[in-house]
């Protein structure tokens, strides 16, 4: 990369005062951002397929492939490439972010085995183009709490607590449902360090997913 340890630390810190997850809580970072450390941090958050592509490009450059989609040949992000299955191009990516947003549990239930977690979008792959890969369009959930969510058996209220659909909190003959799933209902989920769910995101799945 060019640039000591501690001349990249700086470069953080400097990205940190940009970032209102940070800010908002009261710390500020550094104060020598500059014009490109501004126009950096505003063409992160306007493309995220481009920051995902190239922060994999990046890896590759160095070896470190963990990211399960990384391919060398150019290809778009945020679309479905042809293999022996249809893979999500950035999927990995935005796992990642949203592992590492949640440390790496299920905001709902706490789940930390990794094998059992998924990162599920608020607004649905195939419904928004533009936010598939946003860390905001995402939560970490559990597998089965993820099809709930997929399915509008779950959603999110504006204050961040947990809304179990009537039909299935009304049913009395499935007790592992009513232990899973119904008692979450009212359950605060467990915030992000940063990536704070879309508030617009989450209305658009209230209202056009979730069966209330």
């Amino acid at each position: 990369m060019g640039r000591t340890p501690s001349a990249l630390a700086m470069k953080l810190v400097n990205l940190a005062s940009l970032d209102p997850d940070i800010t908002d809580t009261g710390r500020k970072g550094l104060k020598g951002a500059s014009a490109n450390d501004r126009t950096l941090w505003l063409e992160m958050h306007d493309d995220w397929d481009r920051f995902a592509e190239e922060s994999q490009r990046a890896l590759a450059a160095f070896g470190l492939t963990d990211s399960e989609d990384l391919v060398p040949q150019p290809i778009r992000e945020g679309e479905d490439r042809p293999t022996m299955r249809s893979e999500r191009i950035g999927q990995g990516f935005f796992r990642n972010a949203l592992l590492s947003a949640y440390d790496g549990r299920c905001c709902v239930t706490g789940l930390s085995n990794p094998h059992l977690l998924t990162a599920s979008h608020i607004v649905p792959w195939r419904e928004d183009v533009r936010n598939r890969l946003n860390p905001r369009n995402g939560l970490l959930l559990s597998a089965l709490h993820d099809r709930a969510f997929g399915a509008g058996l779950m959603s999110v209220a504006d204050d961040y607590t947990v809304l179990v659909c009537k039909s299935v909190r009304s049913t009395d003959k499935d007790r592992f449902l009513a232990t899973t799933l119904s008692s979450c209902h009212g359950r605060r989920i467990k915030l992000p360090t940063k990536f704070l769910p879309d508030q617009d995101l989450l209305a658009y799945h209230r209202r056009s997913v979730f069966r209330g």
